[in-house]
């Protein structure tokens, strides 16, 4: 099913996914700082906050009201040298995103994989694992059609304070890209027997 889709923040993870998703015929509308934001969300039946970490507070704020809306959290609270996160362990971005925009059905998920894998996630035929936590199980449910419709395949890790586990998994993701110099072309994967 289509959706109508509200993403804050046009960068690389906004992007990526937009040019997935409209290739999946959702019909999207990027939200900037201020009043567009509001415009985007007013709309949406799915809101995505892909703004930096230091800007989501101030995004979320510009909505407005989104009790009732979905609304993915894709940010990572990452320090300024990439080598650690800001908050984490007793709280967590995802749980402070779901705090500062109360009524909100929040899901964590697109922020263990860099932006350069969205839409774009196979490898040597199998696609890596999009992982996301929320408490609203509809809310999840249309998020793990988000995550297929980005090339991804979908793994429900629990409830929203998972949160706290996928945001350093997303650090050893971003340390092995940046500062080990890897490159971005890896992703997880969850194997089971």
């Amino acid at each position: 099913m289509a959706l109508k889709i509200g993403i804050l923040g046009s960068g690389n993870v906004g992007g990526a996914l937009s040019r997935a998703w409209a290739a999946k015929g959702h019909d999207i509308k990027f939200g900037k700082r201020g009043s567009s934001n509001r415009e985007a969300a007013l709309s949406a039946q799915v809101v995505v906050l892909t703004v930096p970490w230091p800007a989501a507070q101030e995004a979320i704020r510009d909505c407005g009201d989104l009790t009732g809306t979905i609304l993915v959290d894709c940010t990572n609270p990452l320090a300024p040298d990439l080598k650690g996160l800001t908050i984490g362990l007793t709280t967590s971005a995802g749980e402070q995103v779901a705090a500062w925009a109360a009524g909100a059905k929040v899901v964590k998920a697109f922020n263990t994989i860099g932006a350069g894998n969205m839409g774009n996630a196979d490898f040597k035929g199998v696609p890596a694992d999009g992982f996301y936590c929320g408490d609203d199980p509809s809310a999840k449910t249309a998020v793990a059609d988000l995550i297929r419709d980005a090339g991804m395949n979908p793994v429900d890790v629990g409830p929203l304070r998972n949160a706290r586990l996928l945001e350093p998994l997303a650090m050893l993701w971003i340390d092995l890209a940046v500062n080990q110099k890897q490159g971005g072309n890896h992703a997880f994967k969850l194997l089971r027997r």
